[in-house]
């Protein structure tokens, strides 16, 4: 299994949004920036990733879920972007901030400090670990 962190502005795609889809998920789309979709091309179903609220809050505020292989982005006729859909799993007990993640040392080098900008990032497992102590889980989910 693989992690990762996906942005959404709340004001145009929120947590609560995510959470109403259900089983069925929703496609992660209108991402046009090859690292970005080259890091959903590295999915597969059932990797995880935190649901962070960027501008608005700046908060991982939930974990989902990868339900859907790559596929086309159904917002844009170009074959050149490609999406994957998610599912929410759960909210976090405690949404753990942007400053959170940044006076933690051992998190220094996670993509959400050093590629701020990018709107799908990898995480690493012990980063995710981590993560989801600060956040309230008792184990990793």
């Amino acid at each position: 299994m693989q992690y990762w962190l996906i942005k959404s502005e709340p004001d145009k795609w929120s947590w609560e949004q995510q959470k109403a889809r259900g089983d069925a998920g929703e496609q992660w789309d209108g991402i046009r920036n090859y690292q970005a979709r080259n890091n959903m091309r590295a999915m597969e179903i059932g990797d995880k990733a935190f649901f962070y609220h960027s501008n608005i809050g700046k908060e991982i505020v939930g974990i989902v879920e990868v339900c859907s292989e790559i596929h086309p982005d159904t917002t844009i006729d170009d074959p050149r972007w490609e999406c994957v859909d998610f599912k929410a799993v759960c909210d976090v007990p405690k949404p753990v901030t942007l400053a959170d993640v940044k006076a933690e040392p051992r998190l220094a080098d996670m993509s959400l400090v050093t590629s701020m900008r990018l709107s799908v990032q990898p995480v690493k497992k012990e980063e995710w670990d981590l993560v989801c102590q600060m956040a309230g889980f008792g184990e990793p989910v």
